[in-house]
């Protein structure tokens, strides 16, 4: 039986490492590339200790962050709080944000776009 294209297996999804973040590798789920989505895209990152995402904003685009394993500090315009597994944080267009992993081990968490982001630089502001 094949796979069905509304599947998608993290294994079968090529990891990346995005612009303007340190220490971390991203494999994107759910994209136009991927199963066609046209308003949401998913991806899992894996963030090292110390590392992830350093001050960005989004134009027109929300993001929210589901940390799966271990912790870490998000800020979003000037206000920060620590995260743990299990814990989720939203992002609004538009605003600052940093993400910083806290705990030893790396972290793991899914990040939802909506529209998708996918990278463009046009879709960033640093």
């Amino acid at each position: 039986m094949s796979q069905p294209k509304w599947l998608v297996r993290e294994a079968d999804v090529p990891g990346y490492h995005p612009a303007n973040h340190t220490g971390t590798l991203n494999r994107r789920l759910i994209s136009p590339q991927t199963v066609g989505s046209r308003h949401v895209e998913v991806l899992l990152g894996t963030i090292e200790k110390g590392s992830g995402a350093l001050p960005h904003s989004h134009p027109g685009i929300e993001q929210v962050c589901y940390l799966l394993e271990g912790t870490a500090r998000a800020e979003v315009d000037g206000e920060a709080a620590d995260m743990q597994a299990g814990d989720c944080c939203y992002f609004p267009p538009d605003v600052p944000h940093v993400f910083t992993v806290t705990s030893d081990t790396p972290a793991r968490l899914l990040v939802i776009y909506t529209p998708p982001y996918e990278e463009h630089p046009d879709r960033v502001r640093r």
